[in-house]
């Protein structure tokens, strides 16, 4: 059964990489996003309530599974909503997801984390776990636009860490690498964009 799940899990993994990059020609061919960046705006426009609902389930989602790639709903999110209110739906999102993953670890432990990960990878994170830093490397990594959020938060669930310590730091350091990223991909596409 565990066999099955992880098999399962990696081929919908790849699914949804397949289905991301068919999101993301349609985006820019069919709505040419990267001449018109307000276009996703005005699709969405007359349905901005289930948008919005159904955009922060898909980010929750892609947190607890991570198997979405996290960066791209990211920014599509400040693109389809703006600023503001893509902010708002990225951390709540974010957040949520992050909550559930770490309690999912905590109550299910190793198992769980290696439905989505390889026993490499696993040492490899593991290994910091014991370090007197750790809470410092996670917190960083949280703020990190960069980092692999989705797996630091699984280990965290197998660390000592309080509840409470994790929410404090999701909630302070997750705004940093949302904004970080968007912005980057965003503005630093439109800047690309200005030499060719």
């Amino acid at each position: 059964m565990y066999g099955t799940l992880k098999k399962l899990i990696k081929f919908l993994g790849i699914f949804s990489i397949v289905l991301t990059v068919l999101f993301l020609v349609y985006l820019f061919k069919n709505l040419d996003i990267l001449n018109d960046p307000d276009a996703l705006t005005r699709a969405l426009k007359g349905h901005l309530i289930i948008g919005s609902f159904a955009f922060l389930l898909l980010q929750i989602i892609q947190v607890v599974i991570p198997i979405i790639p996290g960066g791209v709903t990211t920014v599509v999110g400040f693109m389809a909503f703006g600023p503001i209110l893509g902010f708002i739906l990225n951390y709540v999102g974010i957040v949520i997801g992050s909550i559930i993953l770490f309690l999912l670890t905590r109550r299910y432990g190793k198992p769980f984390i290696m439905l989505f990960i390889d026993e490499d990878t696993y040492s490899k994170y593991e290994q910091r776990l014991a370090s007197s830093t750790y809470e410092t490397i996670f917190a960083l990594n949280m703020a990190s636009p960069i980092s692999p959020a989705d797996i630091l938060v699984m280990i965290t669930g197998l660390s000592k860490m309080s509840f409470k310590r994790f929410l404090y730091i999701i909630l302070i350091c997750k705004p940093i690498s949302i904004v970080a990223f968007s912005y980057f991909w965003i503005y630093g596409g439109r800047f690309i964009r200005s030499f060719l």
